[in-house]
């Protein structure tokens, strides 16, 4: 009843296959995406670290670096680097730090990547018990 397609489709560009250009898994995606969001939150967390130096912030800078390195085959991220000291929004690099983690938290559940999980929730819980006037 009905004829076959004897054409090449619209989509393919001429003169192509679909193996011209690489693929990538939804796994690695998703270690890209999460590699980002831990990259992210790694930079706020060493602008606080600058502001208001703590041993909490040290190790979870040295956590976070782990994990993006992890992430993106051994190659370490690149770090924020700062002054000492100075005035900043403190609060806001809180909210900000609070935020970038629980988008990794999302991804990290997604991925099915418990020692990310478990960073990205711990970050959360101490981003949110910071007083939001410090």
């Amino acid at each position: 009843m009905y004829e076959p397609i004897r054409t090449k489709s619209v989509h393919t560009m001429a003169g192509t296959t679909s193996s011209d250009f690489p693929h990538r898994s939804r796994e690695e995606e998703l270690d890209i995406q999460l590699a980002g969001h831990l990259a992210a939150l790694l930079a706020v967390t060493d602008e606080l670290r600058a502001l208001t130096p703590s041993d909490d912030l040290d190790a979870a800078a040295e956590a976070l670096t782990a994990q993006v390195a992890r992430l993106r085959g051994g190659r370490p991220p690149v770090r924020f680097a700062a002054a000492g000291g100075g005035e900043g929004d403190v609060a806001g690099l809180h909210r900000r730090a609070h935020a970038l983690a629980g988008r990794a938290l999302v991804v990290a559940a997604s991925r099915a990547d418990t020692a990310s999980a478990i960073l990205a929730a711990s970050r959360m819980d101490a981003h949110a018990a910071v007083p939001l006037s410090a």
